[in-house]
């Protein structure tokens, strides 16, 4: 009991001081206070902070910055905040866990801005992820002007004459139904609208694809959208029914607000959809027929169905045999197996159509791909067109032969691609494939009645493919291309857009373009375009917690970057960055230096206060780098060049290259830098690590655009090192990654005392069931 008592007391003394020591340092101003932090390798961390600052932890790599940033005060921070939501909305939050701390006051809702990839989804862009894109849509919807693609003008309305005679067009007694559009794509019962249209003397709808008597529709569920279409008449296209299509259209541009549908009864398009035309009074090219049924933000969505590209649906590219890949090397011969699809087959069947094909057309199966003649390439990859060629085949077991049209390796794989039902044999083609545009929407990602909408002459697909600044400067300029009018529809958008790209500009992301896959992304781009969505949201009052902004960007950019994080400040929230840039600390109102040493030999607060109090620390090992008493050492001497080792990468064209050439030294520590968004993870990764590593490793990757690499002869593989974690399974550990249990594991069993009771290796690995502990099994817990 003494004990417990004296435990109390310190604990109270510990408390006191610490709100002390708040006072005296940050007199009349509000602070979080973190009292008794153990969360990894934290050492009983007191600390106070001033809210509503910018204040900087930083320290050696793995000191604990990251666990009393993250893992103890937002961890707090987050879950405190979901702990006071319902129990029906804490369901579709992740609970944190507590942290292991004694106590933490002043705390605010936290959110997290960490360096990991947005979304690897392939619909998600730039554009989606910041709302841009959100806003451009209702844009082009309300302010959109469209054109017909035949003739390049505006479209116009059409009058029910020019309906009625386009119907009388089409073959005398076709069948068919006009349609009213009443309802698209809305969730609900719609039992009134159903009542109506009873009401009304219509007898038969057409629900989500099916028709159905009014009397015997079906209970619709009212959490799914559905489409609605009322049956004005059946009609059987005569010369003399002008008149009663009149009525029809009338009625069903009246009901569905200008559009009507004609369906075929009994003919279906390529889809295997009911065929049909659309009407519209107020979109319809006159000589094409070309017809935009209703501009709606969801016309401009890739990610709906309305609105998508049918022929990519929406992800705007398709995968393509790539004849690169097909042949990789093109010194080989095809004797040497310079088919790379053809060359580990055991069967003779593809030599033998190659020894067929060089005698027909007269080429050396021993010669290099690089010197046969174009016209022999193209028949292999390609196939021979009509022409047959006489093939003959011996597989040990009989001989025959056959004459017939050569198919072509690269037409052969893509129709098999399409026609298997093997997911194996899907996937040994698609290493043979590479991403392309889409060639019917050509990367826009939109169907055609969407990129017919034009706003000063660019359609939707056009401006997302420019970069931030030059958008910023297109919608900046584009009030004085607009009338009165639309300026008036247009200037609260037109506002947001603006904001959210000056945002991005703000944070140095000024050269991302608004079409750039998410995925594409580097981490600390990712958390840059996070932390300008943060600006755009205008919330106060909360905690912001980063994780080194500044990593991967040019010291050219960091000012704008700093500006950010003060704009973010001076909205009235806290931000806690965890950061090792000089500018960064010295930009801080506030900072809190951990340390002395890494892992074990840290977790302990070494020094905090202003950056000039830091510097002033003699404890600060940050503060000798800071005040130049430290320095990292520059080596005089380098190492000597082998000009005959080297890598060359000709041609790269990968997002913003510009039919790059750089030839690399191999044997050397190389550097590739420059600023932010100059093409370094484009050339390096993209295209430079993912080509060689399908040549080599035999990986799948796609690499970017480009023409050739040389000097490959001198490496037998390639290993990209990243940011990844090592593995996600509980089992995991450093020492089981790096090998180094295995020696741990064959010395124990190798003591004696092992060796009397017969213990194995197995009973001290983690995933054997010998060696696994009983409770909680090997998870550590």
């Amino acid at each position: 009991m003494p004990k417990a008592k004296s435990a109390r007391t310190s604990d109270a003394a510990r408390i006191e001081s610490l709100f002390d020591e708040a006072a005296v340092r940050f007199p009349g101003e509000r602070t979080i206070s973190v009292r008794g932090a153990r969360e990894h390798n934290l050492k009983n961390v007191d600390l106070v902070i001033p809210r509503d600052k910018l204040v900087v932890f930083t320290g050696l790599s793995g000191s604990g910055k990251s666990s009393l940033a993250f893992d103890t005060i937002y961890a707090e921070g987050q879950r405190r905040y979901v702990e006071s939501l319902s129990a029906y909305a804490r369901q579709f939050l992740e609970m944190m866990q507590k942290p292991d701390v004694d106590q933490i006051d002043g705390l605010s809702p936290a959110i997290s801005i960490e360096q990991k990839t947005t979304s690897r989804n392939p619909r998600s862009t730039v554009g989606t992820v910041t709302e841009i894109y959100d806003y451009m849509r209702l844009l082009w919807a309300r302010v959109g002007i469209p054109y017909s693609p035949a003739t390049g003008l505006p479209i116009e309305s059409q009058t029910i004459s020019q309906m009625v005679d386009r119907v009388i067009a089409l073959p005398e007694k076709t069948r068919a139904y006009l349609l009213a559009p009443v309802i698209r794509g809305r969730k609900g019962e719609h039992r009134k609208e159903l009542a109506e249209f009873l009401k009304r003397g219509y007898q038969r709808v057409k629900i989500d694809g099916q028709y159905y008597e009014i009397a015997e529709a079906p209970a619709l569920d009212k959490k799914f959208k559905h489409d609605i279409d009322v049956v004005i008449d059946r009609i059987a296209v005569r010369t003399d029914i002008g008149s009663r299509l009149s009525e029809g259209f009338e009625a069903a541009l009246e009901m569905a607000d200008g559009i009507a549908i004609l369906e075929w009864a009994d003919e279906k398009d390529e889809a295997g959809n009911p065929r049909r035309m659309t009407f519209s009074s107020k979109f319809a090219c006159p000589v094409s027929g070309f017809t935009i049924p209703e501009i709606e933000p969801r016309l401009f969505s890739f990610n709906n169905p309305f609105g998508a590209c049918p022929t990519c649906g929406g992800i705007g590219h398709e995968m393509t045999i790539d004849p690169m890949l097909i042949v990789p090397d093109e010194g080989l011969s095809l004797r040497k197996g310079a088919i790379a699809p053809w060359a580990k087959s055991a069967s003779p069947y593809y030599g033998q159509t190659l020894e067929a094909l060089a005698n027909h057309y007269g080429f050396a199966m021993t010669k290099p791909w690089k010197d046969l003649a174009d016209s022999a390439k193209l028949v292999m990859l390609y196939g021979s067109g009509q022409e047959p060629i006489r093939f003959a085949y011996n597989d040990g077991m009989r001989a025959y032969e056959v004459k017939k049209p050569f198919e072509g390796i690269i037409t052969n794989l893509e129709r098999r691609y399409k026609e298997t039902e093997s997911d194996w044999s899907r996937e040994e083609i698609s290493r043979y494939m590479s991403e392309t545009p889409c060639s019917a929407c050509e990367g826009n990602r939109l169907k055609p009645e969407a990129l017919a909408v034009k706003i000063a002459g660019c359609h939707i697909g056009e401006v997302t493919k420019l970069s931030v600044s030059d958008a910023a400067v297109w919608f900046e300029t584009l009030p004085a291309k607009l009338t009165a009018k639309q300026n008036e529809i247009a200037g609260r958008v037109l506002k947001e857009i603006r904001d959210r790209l000056r945002f991005l500009n703000d944070v140095g992301l000024e050269y991302l373009t608004l079409s750039r896959g998410s995925g594409s992304l580097s981490g600390g781009e990712s958390q840059r375009i996070r932390l300008a969505s943060q600006i755009g949201s205008g919330l106060t009052g909360v905690l912001y917690v980063l994780d080194e902004p500044s990593i991967g960007l040019h010291q050219r950019d960091n000012e704008r970057l700093l500006g950010t994080l003060r704009r973010l400040r001076d909205l009235g929230n806290s931000v806690i960055v965890v950061e090792h840039d000089e500018d960064a600390i010295r930009e801080a109102d506030y900072v809190v230096d951990i340390g002395p040493g890494a892992g074990i030999h840290g977790g302990e607060i070494v020094s905090q206060g202003t950056p000039a109090e830091v510097m002033a620390d003699p404890n600060s090992l940050t503060a000798d780098y800071l005040t130049g008493r430290k320095s990292v050492m520059i080596p005089k001497k380098r190492r000597g060049r082998e000009k005959a080792r080297s890598l060359k990468l000709v041609g790269a064209k990968g997002n913003n290259l510009k039919d790059v050439t750089v030839e690399l030294p191999l044997g050397l520590f190389t550097c590739v830098t420059g600023v932010s968004g100059g093409g370094k993870s484009t050339l390096v990764i993209e295209t430079l690590y993912k080509a060689v590593a399908r040549r080599l490793n035999g990986a799948m990757e796609h690499p970017a655009p480009f023409e050739r690499i040389e000097g490959l002869e001198h490496l037998d593989k390639v290993i990209d090192i990243d940011q990844s974690p090592i593995g996600r399974t509980p089992r995991s550990n450093p020492a089981t990654y790096t090998g180094a249990f295995t020696p741990i594991r064959e010395w124990f069993t190798n003591l004696p005392e092992a060796k009397a009771r017969g213990y194995g290796p197995c009973l001290r690995h983690l995933r054997c069931l010998q060696g696994q502990a009983l409770r909680p099994r090997d998870a550590g817990g």
